[in-house]
């Protein structure tokens, strides 16, 4: 299964960077929201470190969504799809493919996001920037486990593409919840309890939505087919 898993990492990697169309749309979707919150702060003003991590992870979640369309729409060309229903290997290295492949594509697009965020909305990095680190790895990690799951859902169809973003909001709200309180704290705000708690509930959540992808995947994945 690593083999298969490695091999869609590497053709997925290949084809957005090579294209660019959906990762590109992403990023610009991301800086847009970004700059759009800038412009209600007054001149001198900065927004608060909460709603500015909040801002942070809404752009994220978004470009989740536009980068998981894109991942899956790569396999209804030429019904490459059923290529990969008829391998004899794990379907569930596909899913863990496309959530390697987008993890990879969230964090390049949050490498740019920061920085906007930081510049835009009168930020700075002044918290626990370990533990920050740490809760952004595990909430991209429950992100795209969830984002390819609901992907698969929402695949081979244009009208079913409009699962993908509403099924998956609600979903996210914990890890999102979590990325904007540990967020908050790493651009100064004093928090008695610290990162721990955030931390114990993102390792949670990631362990729920791996666990469902693996085992509800084969049965999205294949669809009708």
């Amino acid at each position: 299964m690593l083999r298969m898993t490695l091999a869609i990492l590497r053709k997925d990697v290949k084809l957005t960077l090579s294209r660019g169309n959906g990762l590109i749309q992403a990023l610009l979707l991301g800086l847009l929201l970004v700059f759009v919150f800038s412009l209600s702060q007054g001149i001198g003003e900065s927004l608060s470190a909460r709603n500015a991590a909040a801002v942070f992870w809404l752009s994220s979640a978004f470009c989740q969504v536009l980068v998981f369309n894109q991942l899956y729409a790569l396999e209804e060309v030429n019904q490459s799809r059923l290529g990969l229903l008829l391998c004899q290997r794990p379907i569930q290295a596909v899913w863990l493919g496309k959530a390697a492949t987008g993890f990879l594509m969230l964090l390049l697009a949050q490498c740019v996001f920061l920085p906007a965020t930081i510049v835009f909305l009168g930020q700075n990095l002044s918290g626990p920037l370990r533990p920050a680190f740490a809760v952004l790895l595990l909430t991209d990690a429950g992100m795209c486990a969830l984002g390819s799951l609901l992907g698969a859902l929402a695949q081979g169809q244009t009208t079913r593409e409009s699962l993908l973003s509403i099924v998956l909001f609600p979903l996210l709200t914990p890890l999102l919840l979590a990325g904007t309180g540990v967020g908050a704290q790493a651009f100064g705000t004093a928090d008695p309890d610290g990162p721990g708690a955030w931390l114990g509930m993102t390792c949670a959540f990631d362990a729920i939505f791996i666990a469902a992808g693996l085992l509800l995947f084969p049965f999205l994945y294949a669809g009708d087919d």
